[in-house]
């Protein structure tokens, strides 16, 4: 005669069905993350850089520079700095600039920023679509125009 303990497999059963149950839980978990997260572009590939001028600028040790530079929407430089002073100018969208030591800072087509020679700085745009800046810069000549910083 077979005998069958049916708490014991009753406890089997739930600890089966529950496992299975957390199992699909967190797939149908990581699949809605995976679903609502937005892509989320690098700066290597959602910044666009043009150069428009270099050239001299008549002092021993320094020359001037014109760069375009476009960013895709949710876009941040990395932090960095330069070997000279940059005036950046937005040209369309919306930026935020954070330059280290003071307060985030937003700006909008038409408006400008000095930033001093040296100065870690990041600029992302915040806005739905491309932004972009027009970035001038009075630097040292045979220095790269931009210094990575951690």
């Amino acid at each position: 005669m077979l005998r069958i303990n049916t708490r014991h497999t009753i406890g089997k059963l739930g600890l089966v069905l529950t496992a299975a149950g957390l199992a699909a839980f967190a797939s149908f978990s990581q699949a809605q993350e995976t679903q609502a997260a937005p892509a989320m572009k690098s700066w290597q590939q959602g910044l666009h850089r043009t150069d428009l001028v270099r050239e001299d600028l008549g002092a021993a040790d320094r020359e001037v520079t014109q760069v375009l530079v476009d960013f895709d929407p949710g876009v941040t430089s990395p932090k960095h700095a330069h070997p000279g002073v940059e005036v950046a100018h937005v040209i369309s969208g919306t930026f935020e600039y954070q330059l280290e030591g003071r307060a985030p800072v937003t700006l909008k087509a038409g408006d400008s920023l000095y930033i001093p020679e040296g100065v870690a700085h990041v600029a992302k745009n915040v806005g739905q679509d491309k932004a972009s800046e027009l970035a001038t810069y009075i630097a040292r000549k045979g220095q790269p125009l931009l210094i990575l910083k951690e």
